[in-house]
């Protein structure tokens, strides 16, 4: 019995709410097929055509959540992490499976190797004036 003599935890208490470990929501997996594309800024974008995720009852709330979350603005998986106060590798796990379902798809930024050199860009610009 604890201290407070009602046999609760000293460190849980009613406004807590629920405890999910992370694990129960990915079901124990800690990875997805597409989980090699989702890196820290790669953009969460809601399919156009998407049903309402709140009538798949094989969906998840944060499933729902991050659905809702993109619908309207596309989100980073970091700020997804943030607002649903999830630890990343969890955001990966959701998000992989909903990009399996088609209901989000992943835009990857262009890495830094594979954008134009800055001087070639000067050199178009300059032609484009010369013109």
């Amino acid at each position: 019995m604890s201290a407070d003599g009602e046999g609760r935890s000293h460190w849980f208490d009613d406004e807590a709410g629920p405890v999910v470990r992370p694990y129960a929501m990915t079901r124990g997996r800690t990875s997805s097929a597409a989980q090699h594309r989702l890196d820290l800024i790669a953009v969460v974008v809601t399919e156009p055509g998407a049903d309402d995720p709140e009538s798949d009852p094989t969906l998840s709330p944060e499933h729902v959540d991050i659905v809702e979350l993109c619908r309207d603005t596309p989100q980073t998986v970091a700020e997804l992490a943030a607002e649903l106060d999830l630890p990343i590798g969890v955001v990966r796990v959701l998000v992989g499976d909903l990009v399996d379902l088609e209901s989000v798809h992943v835009n990857r930024p262009v890495p830094p190797a594979e954008l134009p050199d800055e001087s070639i860009l000067r050199d178009v610009i300059n032609g484009l004036r010369a013109l």
